[in-house]
C-alpha cells in the first residue's frame, strides 16, 4: 500500500509498528524501540517518501493578490507622505484583509 507523510502522522504507533515489521530495510531496524516521530522518519526512509508536509495554496489568483497588496503599499506610503490619516487606515485595512485571504487559502 503507498503511504503519505500525512497518512503515517495520522496513524497510531501500534499501526506503524505494524507497518515496520512488514518491511525489510535498515532504516526500520529496532522499531519496537522508537517512538513515534522516530518511526515516521524511519518508514520515510524507509518507503521513500519526502517527511513533510507541504501547504498547497486553494486560490488561483495569489499573484494577482499580491501585487494588489504592493499597489496598496505604494498608496499607502504617498498617503503617509500627504499625511491622509483617513486613507492611511483604510488602506492598511485592505491590506490586512488580503493578507489574511493569503494565509487562509493555504492547507
Amino acid at each position: 500500500m503507498d503511504y503519505t507523510y500525512h497518512d503515517l502522522k495520522t496513524k497510531t504507533v501500534a499501526q506503524l509498528r505494524q507497518i515496520a515489521a512488514g518491511l525489510e530495510s535498515e532504516a526500520v531496524k529496532g522499531y519496537t524501540q522508537l517512538n513515534k516521530e522516530h518511526l515516521i522518519l524511519a518508514l520515510c526512509n524507509a518507503l521513500n517518501i519526502d517527511p513533510h508536509e507541504h501547504h498547497q495554496a486553494r486560490i488561483q489568483n495569489k499573484t494577482k493578490i499580491k501585487s494588489r497588496i504592493r499597489e496598496l503599499k505604494k498608496a499607502r506610503d504617498e498617503a503617509t507622505a500627504a499625511g491622509d490619516k483617513a486613507k492611511i487606515v483604510h488602506i492598511r485595512g485592505q491590506i490586512h484583509s488580503l493578507k489574511r485571504l493569503l494565509r487562509r487559502s493555504v492547507v
